[in-house]
């Protein structure tokens, strides 16, 4: 009985320690989790020349509808569909047989009008005739002249030949057909050496460029030929190099662009009005850039923003104006950073908050060549200030 009333003791005490300490364990605080762990590195920076890149299509310098200047039946076609041609070039034949004796008759009556001019002249030597008869004869003279220019160049007319050099199209009326003055179309002929580049630029674009101008770093391509690449829809590089031509006066209202023309090269011939191509334009050249990695970029609605961290070891949010991407999957800061931050690169969604604390692991940023994709042997031309026109 001793035995049994001993050993319901000792399990009661030994049940009540283990209670008493598993209060203890359960009243302890438990430890705060270590900050968390993030990449930082100083951005880049890096001497970059900026290509901006706009589709566009080709256009013919010169595009011309050829029509009949005289009314008559097509009776000859000299040329083959589709070939070039040179200016001065006949291409069709317009029956000249009724315009030729037109031509004759007018020939007569002229020089009957000079006889009577010169026997008018004659007789006045003698008093036979009054000045006023002269004066009139001449009138006559004068009148049979023009009539017989005239004649002389719708005989002219009949040979209908190309105003410009160019690729002819097929013949738009077939032999036999009576063409009318200035009214049928007979063919079109568009140059095609060199070709026109048209594309159009946002607002935001011009007003890119025009500071640039302004502050020296990249003339206007109002007033200098600048450089521009364009490549095919079959082509990986663009080094079809040309030079801007022209920037519109206006703002299209309705679309809120301004078009833009450059003048290319089209000596091996493999470029077509209608053509589409994607354009690469001289942007701001030779200038040290700051660069991030694009995945430290955040964005706050339509603003641009990267986390920092300070000698504190806490995070702020510094907003940035950003530039190209480029290749290397790095984006200019155009603004906002100088270079001597360091800034997030990885563990960005383990940040809560600005003023949060973390554990900074600092790595170095490396730059990585990017292919421009311009000719390569056009590349320093383009970068270099080109002539004027």
């Amino acid at each position: 009985m001793r035995t049994t009333l001993f050993a319901l003791v000792t399990l009661i005490t030994l049940v009540g320690s283990a209670c008493t300490e598993t209060t203890d364990t359960a009243d302890a605080a438990p430890a705060p989790p270590p900050p968390p762990e993030v990449d930082i590195a100083q951005p880049l920076k890096h001497q970059l020349t900026d290509w901006d890149e706009f589709t566009g299509r080709f256009e013919a310098i010169n595009d011309v509808q050829l029509r009949a200047r005289v009314t008559g039946y097509l009776v000859e076609k000299k040329f083959k569909d589709g070939q070039q041609v040179k200016k001065g070039d006949v291409l069709f034949v317009i029956d000249q047989r009724p315009f030729s004796y037109e031509l004759q008759r007018i020939e007569a009556q002229h020089e009957l009008a000079q006889k009577e001019w010169q026997r008018a002249q004659n007789l006045r030597e003698t008093r036979a005739i009054s000045q006023e008869e002269v004066d009139r004869r001449f009138q006559e003279l004068q009148i049979a002249k023009a009539t017989l220019d005239n004649a002389r160049l719708q005989m002219r007319f009949t040979e209908v030949t190309a105003p410009i050099d160019g690729k002819v199209s097929d013949s738009y009326v077939d032999i036999g057909n009576m063409v009318e003055e200035n009214e049928t179309v007979l063919t079109r002929i568009v140059s095609t050496n060199p070709m026109h580049f048209r594309f159009e630029g946002s607002q935001g674009d011009l007003l890119k460029y025009l500071r640039l101008d302004r502050a020296g770093q990249r003339p206007s391509s109002d007033t200098a030929p600048n450089p521009i690449y364009i490549k095919l829809m079959d082509e990986d590089k663009f080094h079809h190099q040309g030079r801007m031509h022209f920037v519109d006066n206006a703002i299209d209202n309705s679309t809120g662009t301004i078009q833009a023309t450059a003048q290319v090269n089209n000596d091996q011939g493999i470029l077509y009005p209608g053509m589409f191509g994607r354009a690469r334009l001289l942007g701001r050249s030779n200038y040290e850039a700051v660069l991030v990695p694009e995945r430290a970029i955040n964005t706050d609605q339509d603003k641009k923003f990267v986390y920092l961290v300070d000698d504190n070891e806490q995070v702020q949010r510094r907003y940035i104006s950003v530039g190209n991407l480029l290749d290397n999957d790095y984006i200019v800061v155009s603004d906002g950073l100088t270079g001597d931050e360091q800034v997030v690169i990885n563990g960005i969604q383990r940040i809560r908050q600005t003023g949060q604390a973390v554990t900074p692991n600092e790595t170095e940023l490396e730059w990585r060549e990017i292919d421009t994709l311009v000719d390569s042997e056009n590349a320093t031309e383009a970068v270099q200030p080109a002539e004027q026109d």
